[in-house]
């Protein structure tokens, strides 16, 4: 079995496209989606149409969450609450009841296993759609958060858009970034690849270029709330 896992598309139909494009090259059996497919893009029916066109199984993010009810107070910092939620409701405009209901639906963890290897999925933890842990959280931390039952070979998430492959008592955890906005300082869409042949376990990371100007113009036709602050992240690859 060889499994690619894409997340965090955030509304970006054009690295996902390009990043769809680089999976078919690589000889790829299965594709995973955990999550985060529209809110904070220039295209999010498109985006949601080309994830439901690979008839595979896909789970809900935080930002899919947000999608459906709105962002919280608590969620985010006070300061960013209201520009989130006039983002939210742009996004909510660009698409349907359908569309809403199909991101309400979704699961929330994968439970994997190919020839014998176990393999858990989720967005964020386990238990939690909107909980951040960092790649330079100690071991201890990553293992209380992320692997809390050693019921699994490979632990598989995203949401922090920061890719990363670490070894903790003899299992593996990564974390596979984000197809759509970047934040580890490359510029390019990243997703993961877990392949699983005769008792061998590979994993990486594939980062992948695509247009960012061209993103960055349907932001701005699409008089998208906050684009500029879109187009710095998606130039920098970077929040910061």
């Amino acid at each position: 079995m060889r499994a690619a896992f894409i997340s965090d598309i955030h509304g970006n139909s054009t690295a996902l496209g390009a990043v769809l494009e680089d999976i078919g090259r690589q000889r790829i059996d299965q594709i995973y989606v955990l999550g985060d497919l529209c809110y904070r893009g220039p295209d999010p029916k498109g985006s949601l149409a080309m994830v439901q066109s690979l008839n595979t199984r896909v789970i809900k993010g935080n930002a899919d969450e947000w999608v459906v009810r709105g962002v919280l107070p608590g969620e985010v910092p006070d300061k960013v609450i209201g520009m989130m939620n006039l983002e939210r409701d742009w996004t909510v405009s660009k698409l349907d009841r359908q569309d809403i209901a199909y991101l309400e639906g979704l699961q929330a963890r994968l439970d994997l296993e190919w020839e014998g290897i176990r393999v858990k999925a989720f967005h964020a933890t386990p238990e939690s759609l909107f909980e951040v842990v960092l790649p330079s959280a100690d071991d201890d931390v990553l293992q209380a958060k992320l692997m809390p039952a050693a019921d699994a070979d490979v632990y598989i998430y995203a949401h922090i858009h920061k890719p990363f492959i670490r070894y903790l008592n003899g299992r593996i955890l990564m974390n596979i970034g984000s197809v759509g906005l970047p934040f580890d300082g490359m510029a390019k869409a990243s997703y993961g690849i877990v392949e699983v042949e005769q008792g061998r376990i590979s994993t990486s990371i594939e980062r992948v270029g695509f247009d960012i100007e061209e993103v960055i113009r349907q932001y701005e036709s699409g008089q998208y709330p906050n684009s500029e602050m879109m187009a710095r992240i998606l130039r920098s690859g970077s929040v910061s």
